[in-house]
């Protein structure tokens, strides 16, 4: 519902924030809160993330990219749809900048483990830690970490960094 994007945005406000995302609900309570808090640093696109970094984003452009609790698709026939897949992978390396970062945190295990091999054997990527980042402190827990957590599961943040060229 945007909570952690809007708290991201008014604890950085030099940070220029563009929040991608299809969930209609979302999308108007991140308004709200923009209007509400007068937040100058968020602008936001509702369409596919795929699409939006493919056709929309400059190349070597990215400071960063924060993907925090992709939709896991557990069933193993749904992985296929999962966001953190080698085309998308290379799609964000051309965006971002030599040295930038990708930040992603997941509560799924699996996926988690799938995200560091991806990663970790895609070319020009370093892991930031040896495997598993501490949760950085910018980063604001989301409802669905806070779900996560309920359902005793470990939240696994991933921080790899853009190499410099």
């Amino acid at each position: 519902m945007g909570e952690a994007t809007k708290r991201l945005a008014a604890e950085h406000p030099n940070w220029n924030i563009l929040g991608i995302e299809v969930y209609k609900p979302g999308i108007g309570k991140l308004l709200w809160w923009i209007n509400q808090e007068n937040l100058k640093n968020i602008r936001i696109i509702e369409h596919d993330a795929v699409e939006v970094v493919r056709e929309m984003i400059s190349e070597k452009s990215v400071d960063g990219f924060h993907i925090w609790f992709p939709d896991p698709w557990p069933k193993r026939r749904h992985h296929k749809r999962r966001l953190i897949e080698p085309a998308f992978i290379e799609l964000l390396s051309r965006a971002l900048k030599p040295g930038a970062y990708i930040h992603i945190a997941t509560d799924w295990e699996p996926y988690a483990e799938r995200i560091l091999g991806l990663f970790g054997s895609t070319k020009g990527f370093r892991n930031c830690h040896k495997k598993w980042s501490p949760k950085p402190k910018y980063r604001p827990s989301t409802k669905f970490e806070e779900r996560g957590l309920a359902a005793n599961r470990i939240i696994r943040d991933i921080v790899f960094r853009l190499d410099k060229i």
